[in-house]
């Protein structure tokens, strides 16, 4: 199967193959293209890519669970092909979501050794997390898509 690149005829034989193998690999999961609404927001200072009806895990939140939450902070909306990029936020673009559950990471080991000074250091980590599920994506009142 070849694939039409949308740079023309740049592409290698490798490259080729590997887009190959994703597009029959959607077909094989039963993705036959890409979401129609998603948005970007920005949660415990990273940028999440998130799509109604799907849940996430970001940073904790000072929110109870089974409540609903509103993020404001959206860098970018894209609507059937449709996209809005903020500078930085896009203006009167929100996210609904409903907090699921507080849950934590899983263990991360910090070990820390000085060779030949007989020093270490062994610590562990768990990161606390708020699972989120996304609700709807709003821009200017209008829910654009909604789970």
């Amino acid at each position: 199967m070849i694939v039409k690149s949308p740079l023309g005829s740049g592409l290698s034989k490798r490259s080729q193959s590997t887009l190959t193998g994703r597009i029959q690999g959607c077909r094989l999961y039963g993705i036959t293209e890409p979401p129609m609404a998603y948005a970007i927001i920005e949660t415990g200072g990273k940028q999440v890519w998130v799509e109604p009806g799907r849940f996430y895990d970001v940073e904790r939140l000072a929110v109870e669970e089974n409540q609903t939450l509103e993020i404001s902070e959206v860098l970018l909306v894209q609507n059937d092909g449709t996209t809005s990029v903020g500078q930085p936020f896009v203006t009167g673009a929100t996210v609904k979501a409903t907090v699921l559950a507080h849950r934590r990471g899983p263990k991360i080991i910090v070990y820390k050794m000085k060779p030949k000074k007989k020093t270490r250091k062994k610590q562990g980590h768990r990161q606390e997390l708020t699972r989120i599920l996304i609700d709807s994506i709003t821009v200017d009142g209008k829910v654009i898509a909604g789970a």
